[in-house]
Order: structure tokens, then C-alpha cells, then sequence
């Protein structure tokens, strides 16, 4: 039977997992913590450790690296990450799925495709560029078989700490202002995780999608504050939100690394940030789910975890 391995326990992963076992498929998931996922067997592994990281991926068809370091450590630890996971998988029949964003490609002022050039100046985005080109070299080189996804900011199921997680929606959900960022009017693409999880898989189980990265579907692009509407009609609450500023966000990373490197990030947020996926969609399918739809399931998911 075939089995793929998930390296991270987060948002992604539970995706995975929901793709995965819809298609009977045995799938494990490492993580330093032992996190439990239903559908997938636990496994507790430092993927830093390559030599233990080889055999648990030891017959496994598909590798999906969905694993990061903090955000504000990227530069400094995540190119060191991937390495131990090349490493690791080179040599192996496996194909490595590598979960990504959209950094790599910097400011643009036009819908985004694949053919862009990855010439981001960012720190994230550089490290995001840099890291991807490796990869690249690998699949050339014939040690490594590799593809890649790329999404945009995502939301759904298990998304927490995303500009559409815990401080838009629980914030929402709450009568309380959805916190946002930049140009409200502005469109902006977003992810629906869980399309996100089912193209990470489609990816691995088909080899057209190797040597390459993709732009996975998303929903037809809409403004932040159409999205915050939606959401909130959906829900039947008011649609109130606060706008947080650089000064703010660079006044919080005094005390909160995570946000003093988001300010690099603002561009996606100020100006219309597009995302093509025909690439995609012309070879898997468009999957997309329609917003309305994952937002009201995502809706009902923060409405059933009270807790968080």
C-alpha cells in the first residue's frame, strides 16, 4: 500500500491528511512534538536529525515538507531545515512535495504566474527564493525528484496564526474588530487550506507536476473587506474591523518578533495581490473551493473550537 510521510504537524498537514485518507492512503506525520492528527500514524522526529529522518521516510512514496522555523528565524534556520530534508530523501524514490508561498517573487504589479522571476529583496522572501532554486538544482542535477505548491495567505480549518486566523475570525466571532492590514480595498488572494492540502496531493501522485513549482486554486479574488463581509454575513454578526499600521506593528516587534517581521510583508497587502493558478488548474483541475463555502466552514469550525 502506499504511504506518504507529512514533516510539520500544522494547518497544512491536517489538509494533507484529510486528502490523503479520503484516497485510502497510509500517511505519517513527524513532528519534534508528537502532535496527533486523526487519519495519520504519529511519529516524534527532529527532521535536523537527517540520519534518523532517512528511515522514517525509508519506503515511503511522497514527502511533503510542511515543517518551518519561527517566522522571525527564517534567514537563519530554514535553508538549514530543507538541507537535512534534501539530504534525507536524495537518494530515495520518494518525490519531495515542498509547501510554499508566494515570497519568493517580491513586489508585482500584475496578476502572479509561475513564470515570474523569483527576485524578492525581502528577508523571508529571498530565503524563500533561494531556498526553491536549490531545490530546483537538485531535480536537475537527477538527485532529487521535486515539485512544489505555492499558496497565498491561507485560512480554514486549524489556521490560527495567519492575517486571516485567530485575530480576524475569533475577533469576528466575538463581536469584536477583525484586525487587518494595509489597503482593505485592495484585492487580495487567500487560500483555502484545505484546497491547499488537496493540491499539495495531487501534486504528489501525479509526475507531470515534477521540476517545477505551482500556484494552487484559489477562490475568485476578492477585496479584504469584501472577504470580511462575506465572513461576517455568513456568520450574522457585524462586519467591524481595525487597520493596524507600520508604526504599530513595528511598536509590537519591540516585544513580538513575529510581527516586526511582517512589516516586510505589507506590499502584499497595500497594493492588488493577484494570484494565477491556470497553470495549475489546465493540468489537476480547479478544485477551488467557492468562498462562501469555506467560509462558512471555517466558520463553523472556530464556532466549535471555543477554546482557542
Amino acid at each position: 500500500m502506499s504511504r506518504h510521510v507529512i514533516l510539520g504537524a500544522g494547518p497544512v498537514a491536517h489538509a494533507i491528511v484529510a486528502s490523503l485518507t479520503q484516497r485510502g492512503i497510509e500517511v505519517d506525520v513527524v513532528s519534534r512534538s508528537g502532535t496527533k492528527i486523526d487519519g495519520a500514524r504519529t511519529v516524534t522526529a527532529n527532521v535536523l536529525d537527517t540520519e534518523n529522518l532517512k528511515s522514517v521516510i525509508s519506503g515511503c512514496d511522497a514527502v511533503y515538507q510542511a515543517s518551518q522555523p519561527g517566522y522571525h528565524r527564517w534567514p537563519q534556520e530554514f535553508p538549514t531545515m530543507q538541507d537535512s530534508v534534501v539530504r534525507a530523501v536524495r537518494g530515495s524514490n520518494a518525490v519531495l512535495v515542498s509547501v510554499e508561498n508566494l515570497y519568493g517573487y517580491g513586489p508585482v504589479a500584475k496578476p502572479l504566474t509561475e513564470s515570474l522571476p523569483l527576485i524578492a529583496t525581502t528577508r523571508k522572501g529571498k530565503t524563500r527564493a533561494d531556498m526553491w532554486r536549490s531545490l530546483e538544482a537538485e531535480h536537475k542535477a537527477g538527485r532529487l525528484k521535486v515539485t512544489a505548491g505555492r499558496a497565498s495567505d491561507f485560512f480554514g480549518l486549524h489556521v490560527e496564526g495567519s492575517c486571516v486566523g485567530d485575530r480576524f475570525f475569533k475577533s469576528l466571532l466575538r463581536g469584536k474588530k477583525a484586525e487587518m492590514f494595509g489597503n482593505p480595498d485592495a484585492l487580495h488572494s487567500y487560500t483555502y487550506v484545505t484546497d491547499f492540502g488537496e493540491a499539495l496531493v495531487r501534486l504528489a501522485l501525479d509526475e507531470r507536476s515534477l521540476g517545477r513549482a505551482w500556484h494552487v486554486p484559489n477562490a475568485p479574488t476578492v477585496s479584504t473587506r469584501k472577504f470580511l463581509k462575506l465572513a461576517a454575513s455568513i456568520a450574522g454578526v457585524e462586519a467591524k474591523h481595525v487597520t493596524r499600521s507600520r508604526l504599530q506593528l513595528r511598536l509590537a516587534g519591540v516585544f513580538i518578533p513575529p510581527a516586526r517581521e511582517s512589516i516586510e510583508m505589507l506590499y502584499e497587502f497595500e497594493e492588488d495581490f493577484v494570484v494565477d493558478h491556470s497553470a495549475y488548474a489546465a493540468v489537476f483541475g480547479d478544485h477551488a473551493t467557492p468562498l462562501n463555502d469555506s467560509l462558512a466552514a471555517t466558520i463553523d469550525w472556530w464556532r466549535s473550537n471555543p477554546a482557542i
